[in-house]
């Protein structure tokens, strides 16, 4: 702000309430009329007259000097002594707006940093590892211009608490060095073609909540399986939801026809409600002499409940109490039902536990097994976290993961299997 001699210092309200607080030297914000000069006839010029022939901007369409018939072009050279009261927009004056408009000051054009990490798919074990290098460059977020980054991982779609993962904190840098591996695993063929990796990069605070510097996005379709592949991304700020109120008629179809496509995933991520990882193996009958492990004598079906990934969250904690509980029906003498133990505190258990089902492999064709997982409650109904069908009747990866059981009579198939929250008929809540 400049003071002519003999003139009053004067600071508008406007000014005053929209004082720059950020670190460095204190200045006015422009105000929303600053960008959106207005044309009007009776005016003055916005620029100061020129020496040389600019180009101006006419809003009748004509050039200004010309002839009364002349016609030109939007922007016409002016000729000396044209330059009168009309409505006429300088370049000199509109690019010196741009230069403000598009300067470091502006919040809209400030650098967030960038970000480097590694992808790498394991096929065999269904596992996703990302390596989180490093970040240059950040948004400085505290008031010694420092920051305490960190990362955090999210699948989307997908619930946020269950698969969320995060780094370590580097305190007081911009340029923070992490060098640390995250994994996450019963990632599928299917999950790689589908999802999507958001990296976030964030400031801690311990008085405060915690500040969003900046995110990108990687759709791991772009990860080939058993191969590394480097990344470097510039932060960006997440993208805004569409709003029809916002934007003309022309673009409010497409803006409608994108919510709903957002709202759908939604919904496809709230049926997910986590991965279990089983494993079958048909058996064979015992020779006399060998002893049966577990009280086996005759042919029958192990069951094998390994582990789960990104449960959903049933307590108030932000975690669940997770048990898996298996039947093979139809089960007339309701003999079938096995439970494993109960982890507290989690949303990745490991059971590791194994249950026999005595049956013949006629008799098996015939059976469904179903499996659920469940929260447990002390004092009150546990609550139902997800559960899958696996039969002949069955589609996807549960039917594939049936038939490989009965088509390889010997041998043990392991695979994950995506947990819904459609509680089936045959079970009822605890």
């Amino acid at each position: 702000m400049t003071l002519r001699k003999g003139k009053k210092l004067s600071i508008t309200i406007q000014e005053h309430m929209a004082i720059d607080v950020c670190p460095g030297p204190i200045r006015p914000i422009r105000t929303i009329s600053a960008y959106f000069p207005r044309l009007s006839p009776t005016s003055e010029p916005l620029s100061p007259k020129p020496t040389g022939s600019p180009l101006v901007l006419s809003p009748g369409g004509a050039a200004s000097g010309m002839g009364g018939g002349g016609r030109g072009g939007l922007l016409t050279p002016l000729l000396p002594g044209a330059m009168g009261g009309g409505g006429s927009l300088s370049l000199q004056s509109s690019m010196d707006t741009s230069v403000e408009i598009n300067s470091s000051d502006s919040d809209d054009f400030t650098a967030l940093g960038t970000l480097e990490f590694d992808l790498w798919y394991e096929r065999a074990s269904s596992k996703l590892h990302c390596t989180i290098l490093r970040a240059k460059g950040l948004k400085p977020m505290d008031f010694n211009g420092l920051a305490d980054p960190y990362v955090k991982l999210h699948l989307l779609p997908g619930a946020c608490k269950a698969n969320k993962l995060k780094t370590k904190i580097v305190r007081n840098t911009l340029n923070p060095v992490w060098n640390e591996m995250l994994t996450y695993v019963g990632i599928t063929e299917e999950d790689m073609h589908r999802k999507t990796l958001r990296l976030s990069v964030c400031d801690e605070d311990k008085l405060t909540h915690n500040e969003f510097i900046g995110e990108s996005r990687v759709p791991l379709k772009r990860v080939k399986p058993d191969q590394t592949k480097h990344f470097h991304t510039c932060l960006e700020h997440p993208p805004p939801l569409p709003s029809p109120t916002t934007m003309g008629t022309a673009l409010r179809g497409i803006s409608c026809y994108l919510r709903e496509q957002w709202e759908n995933e939604q919904l496809h991520s709230l049926e997910e409600r986590g991965r279990v990882l089983l494993s079958l193996q048909f058996l064979p009958p015992l020779d006399e002499g060998e002893g049966g492990g577990g009280g086996r004598r005759g042919e029958g079906l192990c069951v094998g409940v390994q582990r789960c990934a990104h449960l959903a969250a049933m307590d108030v904690n932000g975690f669940s109490d997770p048990y898996v509980k298996t039947y093979l029906k139809p089960d007339t003498q309701k003999k079938s039902k096995h439970k494993t133990a109960v982890i507290k505190k989690t949303l990745n258990p490991e059971f590791n536990e194994e249950f026999f089902y005595e049956i013949s492999m006629s008799e098996l064709s015939n059976k469904t097994l179903e499996v659920t997982v469940w929260d447990y409650d002390l004092g009150r109904s546990n609550d139902f976290i997800g559960g899958v069908c696996l039969s002949c009747h069955s589609q996807g990866d549960p039917l594939r993961h049936w038939m490989d059981c009965l088509k390889n009579k010997g041998q043990r198939v392991e695979r994950w299997h995506i947990l819904t929250n459609e509680l089936p008929r045959s079970v009822s809540h605890e």
